[in-house]
């Protein structure tokens, strides 16, 4: 009897997803891709930010730095061009994302970064997606995409338009695979103390989660070692010995550990390793 090929592995697909701006979408792909590299996984990274091209410039920066430094460090198999996908039409963009989404799924994992807007580039991914991640601000106006806000109570009302764009990609994902989507809301840059207007969030979102369905998990505080790093294109996961491109302080020890509880929260401590991620 013929024993019929064995399927491939299909790789996880995470997309960092929130059509607000400046929610600090590129900072948390960043990080989960250099901790999985560091885990050693393969690693695809396709950057759909086609104005602001973050993770596409931080991975130039990245190889400009190690090259210069002789030092070496894991990279991710990059399998688009932002700036060739801004000047594409919008049926071309699609077919430009998808030959390359099909190129990437050798890997373990496809990370996606999304623009701060809603594209069709955008909307496909999402529906492809296994794990969907969304990082917040601690404000009403980053809670605004997701839900939406009695003016006089405060009380929620209904899911916005971002949580309608995760509903529908849900139900893409099931009619095509069957599979389901994990989405997780990460509260990122919390205040460090505990503020009326924060709790008056947290009321929200808990209540929102429970509603819409998702997960929510600690996001990065806003710290200046995640922007100290990134013209270097490193990260706290890159730090070592070896590579130490600005003073180490007790900072960079909470930031590992905020990133290894981040990661956690995700449910992938195993792919990013955990030796790497513990406080040094």
């Amino acid at each position: 009897m013929v024993e019929s090929p064995k399927a491939m592995p299909q790789p996880k697909v995470i997309v960092v997803g929130n059509e607000k701006g400046g929610a600090g979408k590129s900072t948390l792909a960043i990080h989960l891709a250099t901790a999985l590299l560091h885990g050693g996984a393969r690693v695809s990274v396709l950057d759909l930010d086609l104005r602001q091209q973050s993770m596409a410039h931080f991975f130039a920066n990245r190889r400009a730095w190690l090259d210069a430094n002789s030092a070496s460090a894991p990279m991710p198999v990059e399998h688009i061009s932002s700036a060739e996908l801004a000047r594409a039409s919008e049926d071309e963009a699609l077919g430009r994302f998808e030959q390359a989404f099909g190129e990437a799924e050798a890997s373990d994992f496809v990370l996606i970064d999304t623009p701060g807007g809603d594209t069709a580039v955008s909307r496909a991914a999402h529906g492809l997606a296994d794990l969907i991640v969304t990082p917040m601000n601690d404000s009403f106006v980053d809670f605004d995409m997701l839900g939406v806000v009695d003016p006089v109570t405060l009380e929620l009302k209904r899911p916005s338009l971002y949580s309608e764009t995760v509903w529908n990609s849900r139900k893409i994902r099931a009619a095509n695979s069957g599979r389901s989507i994990d989405w997780v809301v990460l509260r990122n840059r919390l205040a460090p103390t505990e503020a009326r207007n924060r709790k008056r969030v947290d009321e929200r979102v808990q209540a929102l989660s429970r509603r819409v369905g998702f997960r929510v998990g600690p996001g990065l505080r806003d710290r200046v070692i995640y922007r100290e790093l990134f013209p270097f294109g490193l990260t706290i996961a890159d730090l070592s010995p070896t590579i130490k491109p600005v003073a180490m302080s007790l900072q960079h020890v909470a930031a590992r550990q905020e990133l290894r509880a981040l990661v956690g929260s995700l449910g992938l401590s195993g792919a990013a390793g955990d030796e790497l991620l513990a406080a040094q």
